[in-house]
């Protein structure tokens, strides 16, 4: 309604947008032109407009102007745990690179949950978000690809696609998870372990994060000249502290049989490092351990932990300009953006 483009409180009463053009002696139309600096508005008018909100104190509606525009200049941060290390910090970033480009950065937490995750993809159905960024387990690009709605969307995270030669809608930015595996088995192998585990596997056909570390794991034996023993690539049913310890626990009985573990993230391999000390084994001297997220707690553990360190500042602004990008239809065609990492060698592998 014309009346509540913009609203305020003088003297416990409302004031909306015909008293201040009743005031100033002209339309209401002539105000929202002035407020919102549009069409052709007069020194003069103008200047007698402004003067009117003064003194009535008149603000506009600022959520009704921006969904009359067609924008709220908010986006959503979809992820799997907001109280998982690497995804808090991911979500400082994403509010602070929002911030910068004018974005409020709401958060949405799914659970692992396929059909949140399924919400998320069609976009929420409401219309108070301009964007939205999401790092989903359970849904595969091609599953987001064939349910999202017209929102603009970006996809975070490193599912593998099955089909990497079909079309895409989705923009989707990641490290190289391969690259980034074979990297850390690498500076294991050369220093002198020969006899490694990678912990963090998931069930055949999950295509997602742990089974593209794994390839990683193979493909930095097959450059030495080696044969990963596929008996130590070990599956966690979580990517947590419990589990990585839990599933160390497990494997005690033969854990003489290796000399170093690759583990899928930090929250793994801190839970490895308890088990190992508890039962009395030394790292690095016994067993090498490494990481992946460069968790704050990985560079305060005993001994400080080594790891792959995505550049989460590059993801965030990488993703918002994505999402930018589509409300602006300056890109039509999706993009698949690959961002730098860091191996960052520490006390828990040295050799």
């Amino acid at each position: 309604m014309e009346g509540s483009e913009g609203l305020s409180e003088q003297g416990g009463r409302r004031v909306g947008i015909k008293e201040v053009a009743a005031a100033a002696g002209v339309s209401w139309k002539t105000v929202s032109n002035v407020v919102n600096d549009t069409g052709r508005v007069g020194d003069a008018t103008r200047s007698r407009v402004e003067a009117v909100i003064a003194e009535l104190g008149y603000r506009p509606n600022l959520a009704g102007r921006q969904l009359r525009r067609g924008r709220t200049n908010t986006l959503a941060l979809a992820v799997p745990w907001v109280h998982a290390p690497y995804f808090s910090v991911l979500a400082h970033e994403m509010i602070d690179v929002g911030g910068d480009r004018g974005y409020r950065v709401l958060i949405e937490e799914t659970r692992s949950s396929r059909e949140t995750e399924l919400e998320v993809a069609r976009g929420f159905d409401v219309q108070a978000i301009d964007g939205i960024i999401f790092s989903p387990l359970e849904l595969t690009p091609a599953e987001v690809d064939e349910v999202r709605g017209s929102v603009p969307l970006v996809l975070l995270g490193e599912r593998a696609d099955p089909d990497p030669v079909r079309e895409r809608r989705t923009d989707h930015v990641s490290i190289d998870n391969v690259d980034a595996a074979a990297q850390v088995t690498a500076h294991l192998l050369d220093t002198g372990r020969r006899r490694l585990a990678f912990l963090g596997a998931e069930p055949p056909g999950a295509g997602r994060t742990g089974a593209q570390r794994v390839q990683g794991f193979l493909d930095a034996h097959t450059a030495a000249g080696l044969e990963a023993d596929e008996r130590w690539v070990l599956q966690c049913p979580q990517f947590s502290r419990p589990a990585g310890a839990a599933t160390v626990e497990s494997v005690l009985p033969r854990i003489d049989q290796v000399d170093g573990i690759v583990c899928a993230n930090d929250e793994l391999a801190l839970g490895a490092l308890y088990a190992l000390r508890r039962n009395g084994l030394r790292v690095p001297e016994d067993i090498a351990v490494t990481g992946w997220d460069n968790t704050e707690d990985g560079r305060f553990s005993n001994p400080t932990l080594t790891t792959v360190a995505p550049d989460l500042r590059a993801i965030a602004e990488t993703a918002v300009d994505r999402i930018i990008a589509q409300l602006e239809n300056r890109s039509v065609e999706p993009v698949d953006e690959v961002v730098p990492h860091r191996l960052l060698v520490r006390e828990s592998s040295r050799a």
